[in-house]
């Protein structure tokens, strides 16, 4: 919870972004409006995130208590290795998963691979292949966050090129791994039609 303003505005006034109240009767009518309608929006999505939130709470826990009801009643264990389990409705039309995902991030020696990945690229100038140059610069570009995409520089380590020092580069990319917790996701699907596929039931905002 954001306790930056903690003392209550007075009425007839507006704190700005700097932090001072304002008169309501100084601020122009445009900025009322674009406040007003920023407030209420951002109200309405607080409301649907608590209301997400809970909602894999809830889903979470049903899945657990199924898989465990199943459990004792059959000696099965649904979840599999990793506690990965997929649940289907009766006549098939919805499907209900539940996966762990292990997050991963880079230690130090994600600049010893860098830089030995470097030294290929430019040792290779003359004729590389400007699609492993650009693979290689899209892996190491950072996120809003300064964060390198975890998932672009693995797909590196899937690229098969015969070079001692790529090699190398590799086996240091495998060292700057490292295990930092484990996601859990649910994700909801509706079959298409008749078919045998299932398209996402989308709680995403930016992809509906």
């Amino acid at each position: 919870m954001n306790t930056q303003h903690i003392n209550p505005v007075p009425e007839g006034y507006k704190r700005n972004a700097a932090g001072h109240l304002v008169p309501e009767a100084n601020i122009k009518e445009q900025d009322l409006l674009r406040d007003d309608l920023v407030n209420t929006l951002t109200a309405k999505a607080l409301s649907l995130h608590d209301a997400l939130t809970a909602f894999k709470e809830e889903a979470l826990t049903e899945i657990r208590d199924l898989v465990t009801v199943a459990g004792d009643r059959y000696g099965v264990n649904l979840g599999g290795k990793k506690g990965n389990v997929s649940l289907l409705s009766f006549d098939g039309r919805y499907k209900v998963t539940r996966q762990y995902r292990e997050v991963v991030a880079f230690t130090e020696e994600i600049e010893a691979a860098k830089a030995l990945i470097d030294s290929c690229l430019e040792r290779w100038s003359e004729g590389a292949n400007i699609n492993i140059k650009a693979v290689v610069s899209q892996a190491f570009r950072t996120n809003t966050k300064g964060e390198i995409k975890t998932g672009k520089v693995l797909d590196l380590m899937r690229m098969d090129i015969d070079d001692e020092e790529w090699t190398r580069a590799m086996n240091a990319l495998k060292d700057a791994l490292q295990s930092v917790g484990t996601a859990v996701y649910v994700r909801l699907y509706e079959r298409v039609g008749e078919s045998d596929n299932y398209r996402p039931i989308s709680l995403d905002i930016a992809s509906l």
